[in-house]
């Protein structure tokens, strides 16, 4: 066979390989973007604003599935287990540092090739616009005294859980005296609260955005370093409590499953900054009062790597690990 031949006969048959991927090529087929938790919540706000942008810049239909449940572990496990090809990326939270110590999971954020860090909030309180609870020192209160009141937010041992638990660890209360209610994320919290079948929720300001404004919720404190130039009468958590507690904090970053090829993960590493940098996500992001933040894909690694142990040392302290 003659070289010129071989080489072409060689090229086509890697072209037609599983799993081999050309950024040249790339995307040929329609994208996922796999989202952890429930439709209608803040992780699916932004991945939905992020598929949008990757349609324009990448000229393919990109589509959310929610794939909920497991406290987040069937969404960051499917992302995980997808084939590396580029065609499933997914959106993943931090419980993705917090699953494997309390023993949901073996999955950890080695299972993923980072791509970028796109928005990160700090945890908050609410509660109904009826509520008795004016603010956090109101609850911490009436923990003491012995009332029952009933947490939700997200999933058991989640971000949210654990700025509940942080919450009351250093105000000196014990969190056993308090109930958490698991939830699919904080849309589902939200209307439980609003139902009346839990008094607190734990989430971001953003996530409560809408129930607040048809005046079934009001945010009564936020678990920040400073006030949140978007609300500035929203007292933080040391100014009505003392408690200097914000490691808390929620966090978005969208992945690949590790092996995709270095090609592709490139181009949308590349399309994500683009996205990132448009008006229509800049616009998106303010409108909805979600945290701006960007890193990329090193960043995104070292970030993950900071709050693997960051959380491991606040989890043992509070006794959310199941060692």
């Amino acid at each position: 066979m003659k070289r010129r031949t071989f080489v072409a006969v060689a090229c086509a048959a890697l072209m037609s390989m599983p799993g081999i991927t050309f950024a040249q090529d790339y995307p040929a087929r329609p994208i996922s973007l796999l989202v952890p938790w429930s439709a209608g919540g803040g992780s699916d706000a932004v991945a939905r604003i992020l598929a949008s942008g990757l349609e324009k810049e990448l000229g393919t239909p990109v589509n959310v599935i929610n794939r909920t449940g497991g406290n987040g572990v069937v969404g960051h496990q499917s992302i995980a287990m997808a084939r590396p090809d580029g065609y499933t990326i997914g959106l993943i939270t931090a419980e993705i540092n917090m699953m494997h110590r309390q023993g949901l999971t073996d999955l950890t954020y080695d299972a993923y090739r980072p791509l970028a860090l796109v928005n990160t909030d700090p945890a908050s309180i609410h509660v109904a616009d009826d509520s008795e609870f004016e603010s956090a020192n109101d609850i911490i209160e009436a923990i003491k005294a012995g009332e029952t009141v009933r947490f939700s937010g997200s999933g058991q041992g989640s971000i949210w859980h654990l700025a509940m638990v942080g919450m009351l660890v250093r105000a000196g209360v014990d969190p056993a005296d308090a109930i958490w209610v698991p939830s699919q994320g904080a849309a589902p919290a939200m209307q439980e609260l609003a139902a009346g079948g839990v008094e607190v929720v734990v989430s971001s300001v953003p996530e409560a955005e809408a129930m607040v404004a048809a005046g079934e919720v009001e945010t009564i404190t936020l678990m920040a370093d400073e006030r949140d130039p978007n609300y500035p009468d929203l007292e933080t958590l040391e100014e009505q409590v003392g408690v200097d507690w914000t490691v808390a904090s929620s966090w978005r970053g969208i992945v690949a499953p590790a092996g995709i090829p270095e090609d592709v993960a490139t181009t949308l590493e590349s399309a994500l900054k683009s996205i990132y940098e448009s008006a229509d996500y800049q616009d998106f992001m303010e409108s909805r009062k979600f945290g701006l933040i960007w890193e990329d894909a090193a960043g995104l690694d070292a970030w993950l790597s900071e709050k693997e142990t960051q959380f491991g040392e606040v989890m043992s302290a509070a006794g959310m690990t199941a060692e």
